[in-house]
């Protein structure tokens, strides 16, 4: 069993929470209502960083999303088309039509204790 840290810096406030969803099979993300996580967590924002760390998990494939949840509703808010608040996924420095979310590109194996730090991306 493995543990997995996964950081965050660079948020535009302390507002509210990040919430760390964590996935492990293919298809499962995007994931916009969050019903298809593996695990869920939410840690507290500290002068613009949080992370978490998921215990004792299997080695296998697994993806990360990330929500910074300024508003503590559980959920993606958007304006029209696009998210209100900032959203990130491992392996993920942009988010875009043309680099379109699929749990492939982001899932990254988990043989051994491991620390990744995730992006958080405002539109």
């Amino acid at each position: 069993m493995y543990d997995l840290t996964i950081k965050v810096e660079n948020l535009r406030n302390s507002k509210g929470v990040v919430q760390f969803a964590l996935y492990n099979k293919d298809g499962s993300i995007p994931d916009e209502d969050y019903k298809n996580y593996y695990r869920l967590e939410k840690a507290k924002i500290v002068n613009g960083k949080s992370e978490i760390a998921f215990k004792n998990l299997p080695k296998g494939k697994y993806a990360v999303n990330i929500l910074h949840d300024e508003n503590k509703n559980g959920k993606i808010d958007k304006g029209l088309l696009l998210p209100k608040e900032g959203i990130g996924f491992s392996n993920y420095q942009t988010i875009g039509l043309i680099n379109r979310l699929n749990f492939s590109k982001a899932s990254f194996e988990l043989n051994a204790d491991r620390i990744i730090d995730v992006t958080v991306i405002y539109m």
